[in-house]
C-alpha cells in the first residue's frame, strides 16, 4: 500500500500544480499557436501579433481569478502568491503595449523582415519572466533567468542586418554568459554549504547551524550579481548602454521595465525568504526584517544603490544619443528602486511596488516617443530632436509629461514612486542603530542632477532652433492614440494614486515555507 499511496499523492500534488500553474500554461499554448500560426500564414506579418494580444488577455484573466491565492506546487520549488502576481500582472500589461507599440515600429517592418518569431520570442520571455517571479528553489531561478535571456538575446539583434544591433546582441550574450557563471557559482557554494537549494530550506539552515561566514558572504554576493545583471545595477551595467542603443526600441522598452521588474521579484524574495530570521506569513505593513547572521545585507545593497543611481545619472549627463541616455536612466532608477530593497521591510517592499508601476508607464511612454519620432526623422540623436516638439505637438507634449515623471515632478505618477521610495528609507532611518539618511540624500542629489539631462531633451525640443514655420509631421490617429493610452495614467495616478497604492499593499504577501 506504501508505494500506492505515494503514488496517489504525487498524482494529487501534480493536479494541484498544473492547476496552480494555469497562467503559464495559457502562454505556453500562445506560444505554440504563435509557431504554427507563423508556419501557416507565411505572407502574414502581424498574425503572431495578434495571437500574442488574445494570449495575454487570457493569462490575465486567469493571473486574475488566481489573485488571492497563497499556495506552492511542483515540490514546494514554485509560489503563487499575491507578490509574484502583483509582477506577473506587471510583466504581462508590459508585454501586452509592447505587442501593440511593435506594430507602430518602421524600424521593425522595414523591408520584408519575417516578424512571426518575433512576436513568438516576446511570447517565450514573458513565460520566461513569469517563472522567475515565482521560483522559490535556486535551480529554478536559474532556469527562469535563462529563458528570459536566450529570447532576449536573439530580440536584441532582431535587425540584424543593423551593424549596431547585431554588436548589441553579441555583447548580450557574453555579458550574459559571464553573470550566468558567477550565479550558477554562487548557487553551487550555497549549496555546498547547506546541502539545499530550496530558499526555504537555506534559511532553516542558516537558522539552526554556524555556517562560514566568508563562504556565505560570496556565494550571496555571487548570485546577488546574477540578480544585479537582469536589473542594470552598477557594476553589472556595461551591458546596457550598448544593447539598448542597438536593440529595436521596442525591445530596449521592454528589458527596461519587464526585465528589470523580474530581477527585483527574485532579489526581493531571495532576500525575504533566505535571511530574515522570523519570515512573518501575516506580516504587517511597518514590519522590519530581522536578518540572519553577522553579515549586514543592508549595507551591501546601499551601496550597491548608490553607485547605480550615481554612476547611471553621471554618465547620461554626457550621452548625445536618446536611447543611450535613457539606457542610463534606466540604470539610475534602478538605483532608486534598490533603495526601497535596503530598508528590507513591508513598507520597502510596497515602495518598491509603487515605483514599478509608476516607471513602467512612464519609461514605456518615453521610449514609444523615441520610436514614433525614429520613424519619422530617421534618427536617435538629440540634435537632430532640435524644433521637433513643433512639428509633433501631441507626442512632443506626451514626451514632456513622461521625462518629468521620470524626474519626478509633482502631479505625475513618478513623484508618487519617489514620494514612497524616500518616505519607506527615512521611515527606517535610525531604527535600530541604522543610520540611512546618508541614502536618502544621496537620492535627493541623485534626482537632482537627472534634472539636467531630462530638461536637455525638452529644450532641444521646444527651445532650442524653434522654427514654426516648418511643415507639421503627419502622424496615424492611432499611433497618438496609443500615446494618450500611456501618457493618461501617468497624469491620472500622478493625481489619484490610490488604486496603485492598494493594488501594491495587497501584493506584499511572500511565501516563506509550508
Amino acid at each position: 500500500m506504501g508505494p500506492i499511496s505515494h503514488s496517489i499523492n504525487f498524482l494529487e500534488e501534480l493536479q494541484k500544480s498544473v492547476g496552480l500553474f494555469a497562467p503559464e500554461t495559457a502562454l505556453t499554448v500562445t506560444f505554440l499557436l504563435a509557431i504554427v500560426a507563423d508556419l501557416i500564414f507565411r505572407r502574414s506579418r502581424n498574425v503572431t501579433g495578434f495571437i500574442a494580444l488574445l494570449g495575454f488577455i487570457a493569462t490575465g484573466a486567469l493571473l486574475m481569478s488566481n489573485s488571492s491565492t497563497s499556495a506552492f506546487a511542483f515540490n514546494s520549488t514554485y509560489a503563487i502568491d499575491p507578490f509574484a502576481n502583483f509582477f506577473k500582472l506587471l510583466i504581462l500589461i508590459t508585454s501586452y503595449l509592447i505587442v501593440v507599440i511593435s506594430f507602430f515600429s518602421a524600424e521593425l517592418y522595414h523591408g520584408n523582415r519575417k516578424l512571426g518569431e518575433y512576436y513568438t520570442l516576446i511570447i517565450g520571455m514573458t513565460f520566461g519572466m513569469f517563472i522567475l517571479c515565482s521560483s522559490t528553489n535556486l535551480i529554478m531561478i536559474y532556469i527562469g533567468i535563462e529563458a528570459m535571456s536566450l529570447c532576449s538575446y536573439v530580440l536584441s539583434g532582431y535587425t540584424k542586418e543593423i551593424r549596431r544591433s547585431s554588436e548589441a546582441s553579441l555583447k548580450y550574450v557574453i555579458y550574459g554568459a559571464v553573470s550566468s557563471g558567477i550565479m550558477i557559482y554562487g548557487i553551487s557554494l550555497i549549496y555546498g554549504l547547506t546541502g539545499h537549494l530550496g530558499l526555504a530550506e537555506i534559511n532553516h539552515s542558516l537558522n539552526v547551524a554556524n555556517l562560514d561566514h566568508i563562504t556565505l558572504l560570496v556565494s550571496g554576493m555571487m548570485i546577488i550579481a546574477g540578480f544585479a545583471y537582469k536589473i542594470s545595477a552598477v557594476p553589472f551595467h556595461f551591458w546596457t548602454p550598448d544593447v539598448y542603443e542597438g536593440a529595436p526600441v521596442t525591445i530596449t522598452a521592454f528589458l527596461s521595465v519587464a526585465s528589470k521588474a523580474a530581477g527585483f521579484a527574485a532579489l526581493i524574495r531571495f532576500f525575504k525568504v533566505v535571511f530574515a530570521a522570523v519570515p512573518a506569513q501575516g506580516s504587517i505593513p511597518d514590519a522590519t526584517w530581522n536578518m540572519l547572521g553577522s553579515i549586514d545585507w543592508r549595507i551591501v545593497i546601499a551601496i550597491l544603490s548608490v553607485l547605480t543611481m550615481t554612476l547611471g545619472n553621471l554618465v547620461a549627463l554626457k550621452q548625445t544619443n536618446v536611447k543611450r541616455l535613457l539606457a542610463y536612466s534606466s540604470i539610475a532608477h534602478a538605483g532608486y528602486m534598490l533603495m526601497g530593497v535596503t530598508v528590507m521591510s513591508e513598507i520597502g517592499v510596497q515602495s518598491v511596488l509603487v515605483y514599478l508601476v509608476a516607471y513602467m508607464f512612464m519609461n514605456l511612454g518615453a521610449f514609444y516617443v523615441v520610436m514614433q519620432y525614429a520613424n519619422l526623422i530617421g534618427s536617435e540623436e538629440l540634435e537632430d530632436y532640435t524644433g521637433i516638439g513643433y512639428r509633433a505637438p501631441v507626442l512632443g507634449i506626451c514626451m514632456v509629461i513622461f521625462l518629468v515623471s521620470l524626474l519626478g515632478f509633482p502631479s505625475t505618477v513618478g513623484f508618487i514612486g519617489k514620494l514612497y521610495i524616500f518616505s519607506a528609507v527615512l521611515s527606517f532611518a535610525g531604527k535600530n542603530g541604522q543610520n540611512f539618511y546618508w541614502l536618502a540624500i544621496m537620492g535627493v542629489i541623485n534626482s537632482a542632477i537627472s534634472a539636467y539631462f531630462y530638461i536637455k531633451i525638452v529644450r532641444n525640443m521646444f527651445v532650442r532652433g524653434a522654427e514654426f514655420d516648418k511643415e507639421k509631421f503627419k502622424l496615424s490617429p492611432e499611433s497618438l492614440v496609443v500615446a494618450l493610452i500611456i501618457v493618461i495614467p501617468t497624469l491620472y495616478f500622478g493625481l489619484f494614486p490610490g488604486a496603485v497604492i492598494r493594488w501594491a499593499e495587497t501584493s506584499l504577501k511572500i511565501l516563506v515555507g509550508n
